[in-house]
């Protein structure tokens, strides 16, 4: 067997968290490589459906010594967003290595780290994990009751309108990918069916500003006193807009309540729609309350409230919450499971997975020296939604490595890479 490879430090993974690491690495003069088993944005391009939208404005995109060119309030689809990682990649050169695959990571006996990859095994002093924290998509475990001839996908194989057979849809979660299918499957014409979650929604704009802004500079809580994050109903898509259940109900969009069991076509239903709902509507009235006392507590110039017309709706109110849905009955030939992600660090041979499965981290500093993450805030704060936040994280891991390594520290961009970019 050939000897393993020599790196000084690898990057697991070729996303914006992985390039951004890969700049800042470049910065402090720090060899490493950037292994991807796809091509540059493999997840954005593989895993997200045609008519993708980013929820935060370009503003909220910025890479490190790279920030969004173009209108800078306006929102970026699945396309654009990948081309902007490419040429992010190319304008520092970043030493992507593409369709290389890592299977698995172990600490060496005498220091450092081993990896099994595609291409043969590596050995490195330090390295990054930057693989993002969803992983595989979760179904409920009865879904696979139900019969062969009912089409189930998640979020990550739907990919439009057309690609479905004739039918109707079933979408099974409001998250952001599941209200924001449903729109897709609406604006296609598709007769759609909505089991509907405990989600919040929150309006696009709010006193003149859009609603990503204010999760930047504020905390604002909600109904039962949580948190209020940016993963709330809204969307990117058209120049930003709102969503809202209400709007879907008097589309024609079936709501109902939570899936809760399958038996062949007849599926079980929780009797929640109604609780739901309100909790939707109670959580945008805690986002405009949090905003408007903001504003009036720091003497802020701005517009007056300026609620959507939307927000007076309740058509989902006026619907029955049926505690069963016949899939035959109901003309429903596909079923999207927009029910959550997973997490798979398995592959990590490391003591720094916690109980739920995550990589415990210290702002991406693990207790295994040399070994790092980046891109896993995780909902630790409202900001951790924003694209932008990845290059601070990667900051600071970036000095750790640099230390570890003797190199010197950032004293600006590559020549002839970033520097020069407006």
């Amino acid at each position: 067997m050939a000897p393993a490879e020599t790196i000084e430090t690898v990057v697991i993974g070729a996303g914006h968290a992985g390039l951004a690491m890969s700049y800042e690495l470049s910065r402090r003069g720090v060899p490493h490589a950037v292994l991807e088993r796809g091509r540059v944005g493999e997840t954005w391009r593989a895993r997200r459906w045609d008519a993708f939208w980013l929820i935060m404005p370009n503003w909220g995109l910025d890479l490190p010594g790279f920030p969004y060119q173009g209108d800078r309030d306006a929102f970026t689809d699945r396309d654009g967003f990948v081309a902007y990682l490419e040429r992010y990649a190319a304008r520092f050169g970043a030493p992507v290595r593409p369709g290389v695959d890592v299977t698995a990571l172990d600490p060496a006996p005498d220091g450092g780290f081993v990896l099994a990859t595609s291409a043969g095994p590596l050995r490195a002093a330090s390295v990054v994990v930057a693989t993002s924290i969803y992983h595989a998509a979760r179904r409920p475990t009865f879904a696979a009751n139900l019969p062969p001839d009912i089409l189930q996908l998640d979020p990550d194989t739907y990919r439009n309108t057309q690609s479905l057979p004739p039918g109707a849809v079933l979408v099974v979660g409001t998250g952001q990918s599941g209200a924001q299918i449903a729109e897709d499957l609406v604006l296609g014409g598709r007769r759609v069916y909505l089991a509907v979650g405990r989600t919040g929604r929150v309006p696009r704009r709010y006193r003149g500003t859009d609603s990503s802004w204010w999760f930047a500079i504020g905390r604002f809580h909600g109904p039962d006193g949580e948190k209020l994050g940016g993963d709330a109903h809204r969307s990117g898509r058209d120049g930003g807009r709102d969503l809202n259940l209400h709007r879907f109900a008097r589309d024609g969009v079936t709501l109902l309540g939570r899936v809760t069991g399958a038996r062949g076509h007849l599926l079980d239903l929780a009797d929640d729609l109604h609780a739901n709902l309100a909790y939707a509507d109670a959580y945008a009235a805690a986002f405009r309350a949090g905003v408007d006392g903001y504003i009036a507590e720091r003497g802020l110039d701005a517009p007056p409230p300026d609620p959507s017309p939307d927000e007076a709706l309740a058509d989902g109110f006026a619907l029955s919450a049926p505690p069963e849905l016949d899939l035959r009955a109901a003309g429903i030939t596909t079923v999207v499971w927009a029910t959550g992600y997973g997490v798979d660090f398995s592959w990590v041979h490391a003591p720094v997975i916690d109980e739920d499965g995550h990589l415990a981290h210290d702002r991406g500093v693990t207790a295994v020296p040399g070994l790092y993450c980046v891109g896993m805030t995780f909902r630790e704060d409202p900001k951790s939604t924003f694209i932008r936040v990845v290059g601070w994280e990667a900051e600071r891991v970036a000095d750790h490595i640099a230390a570890r390594a003797g190199a010197g520290t950032a004293d600006g961009a590559p020549e002839g890479t970033l520097a020069a970019a407006g």
